[in-house]
């Protein structure tokens, strides 16, 4: 508006010089209605009120813009404030609950989830690389190729969580409760295992390549070591030493009781 309001203006030219531009009779009224135009805009751009107003217009978008900035953090912990209640709101309830996308969007702003609890919930394919994890309860949930990679894990518990080729590259499990967890395939690489209870677990073709301080994890009775890979020297002798089995898995179980009643199968 404000463009158009600058430009200057001149009095159009008298009406029997400007109806001489065409000598075709049939164009004569498309002319004047033309040229009536012309002679109003001219009156209305000497009108300062119409300056002001197309000045005005544009502080208003200038107004906004600092304004939407301005409020950018409160927008920022509306959404945080609602990724939380779909959180909680589904807390105990099987099925996702919106919760994959709520959990990936608090991560994805660096909030810590510290503590969060997703039991039995459903979470396959949730991207929580790097996150904030620590003493969070996934107990029994559904992690299948779940993206834990550089996560903070300590004293988490994923006590009987389906973590089938789930990516754990790299992340600090310390403390964590893996108690009959399915890791079946899953990438453990670089992870810190110290104090980790793997009783029960499934390691069935899991990725140990460089897994730290693994001799210091917890217990590891009746874990299914059958087929892990990269193992790193020594680890599957003091698996085996602390109850651990290496069996198919079409007769695990009952592998996993005869290796209770061995006596070179204890510590």
């Amino acid at each position: 508006m404000s463009e158009h309001v600058d430009e200057p203006k001149r009095s159009p030219e008298p009406w029997a010089v400007y109806s001489a531009r065409s000598s075709r009779g049939w164009a004569r009224p498309l002319l004047f209605i033309d040229w009536v135009c012309e002679k109003l805009a001219w009156y209305l751009s000497r009108w300062s009120l119409l300056k002001v107003l197309a000045y005005a217009e544009t502080f208003s978008v200038l107004v906004a813009l600092i304004v939407w900035v301005a409020e950018a953090r409160d927008r920022t912990q509306q959404r945080h404030y609602q990724a939380w209640q779909v959180i909680n709101t589904a807390q105990g309830k099987g099925g996702s609950g919106g919760r994959i996308d709520a959990l990936r969007e608090l991560n994805d702003d660096n909030v810590p989830l510290t503590g969060v609890d997703v039991a039995e919930a459903f979470l396959q394919d949730v991207h929580l690389d790097g996150a904030e994890l620590r003493r969070a309860n996934f107990r029994a949930a559904d992690l299948r190729g779940a993206h834990f990679r550089r996560a903070a894990m300590q004293d988490v518990s994923l006590e009987s969580a389906n973590l089938r080729t789930a990516d754990l590259r790299d992340a600090d499990l310390t403390g964590a409760t893996l108690i009959d967890a399915d890791l079946t395939d899953a990438n453990l690489r670089r992870a810190n295992l110290r104090g980790v209870n793997l009783d029960k677990a499934d390691l069935r073709g899991a990725d140990l390549s460089a897994v730290k301080e693994w001799n210091a994890i917890v217990s590891i009775r009746l874990a299914d070591i059958h087929g892990v890979q990269n193992v790193p020297a020594g680890f599957a002798d003091w698996a085996m030493l602390h109850g651990a089995v290496d069996e198919p898995s079409t007769d695990r179980w009952n592998a996993a009781i005869s290796a209770t009643m061995r006596p070179d199968k204890h510590p």
